[in-house]
């Protein structure tokens, strides 16, 4: 059983016991590596409010750093604004067509006993018109929210695809004291990092978070009782629950789409295989019978597939099985020597992964209808692959120097970003489902 726990952790980066951290406070840095070259120019005007200093967030400047981190808009300078109209009457197109604009945003934030009213326009400044206004009625601690809701309206209006910045990731971190002992943090988080919260805390390594389909509880494996564990806990009530303490290895699960089920790795029987545990009466369903080591489950949107990585070809590949259990699994990636990690894009045309060659290991996303790979990071040891809610950008570990980082790149592999942490190391992200 040793051997076997030790052959899984050299050859699937999920069992990849290296470092995460602990921090009481946990702070990200978006830093926009790469960006499209034909980013659109988008004036977001400060928005006017009779509050001034007393709000807690610039709703202005959220809407700029969400759309100027997409990497597709290229945001003006404040410095450099000719006007700072906040009513469409005030308007001059002229003006932003002299700075080189495409679109421009303008607004106000007024108050109404304890709510907050936050007012958005947004207009095409070549066609001079108004392509769409919004308004959002808030509590004053969810004027962030409100910010990223009106950002998700632009983008959506401007690109055609729904944006992600209402939604939440979650990571794991670890960092080091001098006495060389870890401590392990399990995060929640909006996209960019704000409001990050521990759910869960060890000294012993925690990893493989797992968000349900409605984004309300989290999957994990803790190795906090000297053993791995898998998991369940509730956010908003912090209730957790063991799904899973069986001899050997617990690991890596997965939510099926309705929620009443978690696939898992385990090796209770003396190999590592795939399992369907339903989580109503914790019965346990077997699916996979090889002499191989098979983990790393994923479920396709309809439920009825399974991938899962595979190393019965002697080296760790992707592989497909119907989850009732019948049929054989089929093999589905054949370039490079190591692709794990899968997971079903939303509309199941297309698979995500890590994929390595010669050492050198990217994120990768395969055509299941062509069969073509297209790599779209560089590495060398990038994981943990996630998509996001939209299906248009993928967020992932991956080494910088000495820093274990996070980072996100478009499923076109335009615009990437590095997603910095304060301290410690951070690892196995997670992008949350839209609710």
């Amino acid at each position: 059983m040793i051997k076997l726990a030790k052959k899984i952790a050299l050859i699937l980066l999920s069992f990849n016991l290296m470092a995460y951290s602990h921090l009481l406070r946990a702070e990200l840095t978006i830093e926009i590596t790469e960006g499209v070259q034909s980013a659109q120019a988008i004036a977001i005007v400060p928005f006017a409010s009779p509050l001034g200093a007393q709000l807690q967030d610039d709703v202005a400047q959220l809407i700029g750093n969400d759309l100027a981190r997409s990497g597709y808009f290229k945001v003006l300078d404040r410095a450099q604004m000719l006007t700072r109209p906040t009513q469409p009457a005030q308007v001059k197109f002229r003006n932003w067509e002299a700075l080189g604009q495409d679109y421009l945003v303008i607004g106000e934030v007024t108050k109404d006993n304890n709510l907050y009213h936050v007012q958005m326009s947004l207009f095409d400044v070549y066609k001079k018109e108004q392509l769409k206004g919004l308004r959002i009625t808030v509590e004053s601690s969810a004027l962030r929210m409100a910010a990223h809701h009106l950002s998700d309206a632009i983008y959506e209006k401007l690109t055609g695809i729904p944006g992600v910045f209402t939604s939440r990731i979650a990571y794991v971190t670890s960092e080091s004291n001098g006495q060389k002992k870890t401590k392990y943090n399990l995060y929640v988080a909006d996209y960019d990092g704000a409001n990050a919260i521990s759910i869960a805390q060890s000294k012993e390594p925690i990893m493989s978070p797992a968000w349900s389909p409605n984004a309300d509880k989290i999957a994990y494996v803790s190795f906090e009782n000297k053993v791995s564990e898998i998991f369940v806990q509730t956010l908003a009530t912090g209730e957790r629950k063991s799904m899973a303490k069986y001899k050997g290895i617990n690991g890596a699960p997965a939510w099926s789409p309705d929620g009443k089920q978690l696939a898992l790795t385990l090796s209770k029987d003396g190999n590592s295989d795939i399992y369907i545990l339903t989580l109503a009466n914790k019965s346990l369903r077997k699916l996979t019978q090889s002499l191989a080591i098979d983990t790393e489950a994923a479920w396709s949107p309809d439920g009825k597939k399974i991938l899962f990585t595979s190393d019965r070809g002697r080296r760790p590949q992707l592989y497909v099985k119907a989850s009732n259990g019948q049929g054989v699994a089929e093999r589905i990636t054949f370039d490079g020597d190591y692709n794990a990690r899968g997971s079903f894009s939303a509309d199941g045309k297309s698979v995500l992964m890590v994929q390595g060659a010669q050492g050198n290991y990217r994120i990768a996303v395969q055509n299941l209808t062509t069969r073509a790979t297209t790599v779209l990071t560089n590495g060398p040891l990038d994981e943990s692959p996630s998509f996001a809610p939209n299906g248009k950008v993928i967020i992932y570990a991956r080494r910088k120097g000495n820093n274990a980082i996070l980072a996100t790149v478009t499923l076109d592999g335009l615009s990437k970003q590095d997603i910095q942490h304060t301290a410690g190391m951070v690892r196995e992200p997670v992008w949350a489902p839209r609710k």
